[in-house]
C-alpha cells in the first residue's frame, strides 16, 4: 500500500459546497470523533463542507464517538470524494493513533475505492503518532493472494493508497521513511515467509529468498549440508534425514554499528514443513505445519527492518532450515546423536525436532560471533498454547537484564511476552540413561524443559528463548493489524529490541 503525508485543510466555508465546481469523485476520507461527539477539527471542516449534514446524520443514527461506531454518507460536490466515514475514537485520553489507522484501513479495505484520506489534523499528535497511524493502516492491509485464481471481485481489496493528512507531515514522513515504515515491510515479509505453502517455500529455496537481503546491505552466507557435517552439526541435521530436500544454515550479518563492537544473534528455528517425522503428527491440521518456520521468518522480518532503516548496530541473523519427514531414512525415536558442542542426545521424539535444530545453531552462533547477548525464536511447543494461548509469546530467559530489555521492547511493540521460570529442577527432567540428555522432559512442564534443553547449548551468553507457537498464527484475531492466520510475531519485537539497547 502506498503511503503518503499531506497538510491538513485549510478551513471549510460555513455554507454547502454543493454549489463548488464539479469534479469526479473518487476516495474516502476517514474522520475522527470522540465521545459524545467531540468533534475534531477534520469532522468540523467536513461538516461546514456538507451544510451540517455529517452532524445531522451522526445524531440521526445514534452516533456517540464509540470505538466501534461509524457513519457513513455521501461526500458533498465539489470535495473530488466520494465518501465520507465518521468512525468514533472512544475516548480522546486513550486514544491509540495506530490502531486507529489500523481499524480504519481494515473497515474501508474492499469499499470500492483505492484512496482513503486519514484526517488527523487538530489532535496534537506527535509525528511518530502519525505515523505509526500509517504503520497500523498498513499492517491492516496485508493479503496474501498470490495463489487464488478466482477471488470474487466482492473479496478484492480495493484500497491502495493511505493519504495522512496531519499538522507536520514533513516531520511524520520522515518518522515513517526512518522507522516505521520499514517496520512494516519487514512484518509483510515475515508474513509472506509463514504464508508460502512449503512446495514452494523448502530449505534451498528458502534460503534463496533470504539472500535478497544482499541489496540492503545485510551479507548472507549459505551452509549446506556437507559443511554442516564438517561443523560436526548432527543434531540439525538428523531432523532432515528423512526429507528429499537438503537442510540449510543461513547466516545474515548486517554491521551498522562501529567497528569491534560485539554484535547481537538472532536464531531462528525454519522447519519448513514438520511432519513429526517417524513420531508422525497426527493428519487433521497437519498443513499448517508449513508454519513451523515463524521463528526464522521473525528473524528475517526483523533483518530486513534493521537493514533499511539503517539500524547502528551490529547484528547477525542466523535461520537453520529443515523439513522433518518420515522416510526409511528418517531419524529414529531412540538414536542418539552428537551436537556440535559434543553433547549427545537421545532423540525420544522425533517431533520434538526445532530444539535439536536451534542447538547446534545456538552453539554455533555463541562460539563463532561471541555476541553480546542472543535471543531465539521458534513454535517450538503446543504446550505455550495451553499456557498463554495465541495472545502471548512465552520468554525464557538465563538473564534478568536481556528479560527487561524484552520485555520492554514487547511493551513498545506491541507485540506482548510472558516470562516463564528456569530451573535445575526443570532440568533433571532432560536426564537420559543413554546419553547425555533426552530431547524431551515428559508431560508436564514441556515448554520450560524445552528451554532448558536450549539453555545447554548457550553457556553463560545473555539469552532469551521466546516460543512463540501461539502468537505465529491465528485462525482470527480482533487485532485489526493482525490478518487471518500469518501475523508476523517477532520481526517488530526484534526491531525495537535492538533500536532500545544496542544502537549507538
Amino acid at each position: 500500500m502506498k503511503v503518503s503525508f499531506v497538510s491538513a485543510p485549510k478551513a471549510a466555508p460555513s455554507k454547502s459546497a454543493a454549489s463548488s465546481k464539479s469534479v469526479k469523485a473518487s476516495g474516502i476520507a476517514a474522520i475522527i470523533a470522540f465521545e459524545k461527539l467531540s468533534m475534531t477539527d477534520g469532522a468540523s471542516y467536513f461538516d461546514n463542507l456538507s451544510g451540517g449534514h455529517l452532524s445531522k446524520a451522526a445524531k440521526a443514527e445514534g452516533f456517540k464517538g464509540l470505538s466501534d461506531q461509524s457513519v457513513s454518507l455521501s461526500a458533498p460536490s465539489g470535495t473530488g470524494l466520494a465518501r465520507l466515514v465518521l468512525m468514533g475514537a472512544g475516548k480522546a485520553s486513550a486514544f491509540d493513533a495506530e490502531l486507529f489507522g489500523a481499524k480504519a484501513v481494515k473497515s474501508l479495505l474492499m469499499a470500492g475505492q483505492s484512496t482513503l484520506t486519514l484526517h488527523l489534523e487538530g489532535l496534537e499528535l506527535s509525528p511518530d503518532d502519525v505515523a505509526r497511524a500509517a504503520l497500523g493502516g498498513v499492517l491492516a492491509s496485508y493479503r496474501f493472494d498470490i495463489y487464488r485464481t478466482k477471488l470474487p471481485k466482492a473479496k478484492k481489496p480495493s484500497l491502495t493508497h493511505l493519504k495522512i493528512s496531519c499538522d507536520d507531515p514533513v516531520k511524520a514522513r520522515a518518522s515513517y521513511k526512518n522507522v516505521y515504515g520499514p517496520i512494516g515491510e519487514g512484518t509483510h515479509l515475515a508474513r509472506d515467509l509463514v504464508n508460502e505453502p512449503p512446495n514452494i517455500l523448502y530449505p534451498k529455496a528458502y534460503a534463496k529468498r533470504i539472500k535478497a537481503l544482499e541489496k540492503l546491505g545485510v551479507s548472507v552466507e549459505v551452509l549446506g549440508e556437507k559443511r554442516m557435517t564438517t561443523l560436526g552439526m548432527h543434531s540439525l541435521l538428523g531432523v532432515g534425514l528423512g526429507s528429499a530436500r537438503e537442510s540449510q544454515l543461513v547466516i545474515m550479518r548486517y554491521n551498522g554499528g562501529k567497528k569491534g563492537v560485539k554484535p547481537v544473534c538472532l536464531v531462528g528455528k525454519g522447519v519448513t514443513f514438520d511432519s513429526g517425522g517417524i513420531s508422525l503428527k497426527p493428519g487433521n491440521g497437519m498443513w499448517d505445519m508449513k508454519g513451523d518456520m515463524g521463528g526464522s521468518a521473525a528473524v528475517v522480518g526483523a533483518m530486513h527492518t534493521l537493514a533499511s532503516r539503517g539500524a547502528k548496530a551490529n547484528v547477525i541473523g542466523l535461520v537453520g532450515l529443515v523439513e522433518n519427514m518420515p522416510d526409511a531414512a528418517a531419524q529414529r525415536p531412540g538414536d542418539i546423536v552428537t551436537s556440535m558442542s559434543g553433547q549427545t542426545i537421545e532423540v525420544q521424539n522425533t517431533d520434538a525436532e526445532g530444539r535439536l535444530v536451534l542447538a547446534d545453531v545456538l552453539y554455533y552462533a555463541r562460539t563463532k560471533y561471541k555476541p553480546q547477548a542472543m535471543v531465539n525464536l521458534a513454535t517450538l511447543t503446543g504446550a505455550i498454547l495451553v499456557a498463554v494461548g495465541h495472545e502471548y509469546g512465552g520468554m525464557f530467559s538465563n538473564s534478568d537484564k536481556v528479560a527487561g530489555q524484552l520485555e520492554a521492547a514487547a511493551d513498545s511493540s506491541t507485540e506482548k511476552l510472558w516470562r516463564f521460570p528456569l530451573g535445575p529442577e526443570f532440568d533433571r527432567m532432560l536426564d537420559s540413561k543413554f546419553a547425555d540428555m533426552k530431547n524431551i522432559g515428559g508431560r508436564l512442564a514441556g515448554s520450560i524443559t524445552a528451554a532448558q534443553f536450549l539453555q545447554r547449548f548457550v553457556g553463560d551468553t545473555p539469552w532469551a528463548h521466546l516460543d512463540i507457537a501461539g502468537a505465529a498464527w491465528k485462525d482470527s484475531s480482533r487485532d485489526p493489524r493482525e490478518p487471518s492466520w500469518a501475523t508476523g510475531f517477532g520481526a517488530r519485537l526484534l526491531n525495537r529490541w535492538v533500536m532500545e539497547n544496542y544502537e549507538g
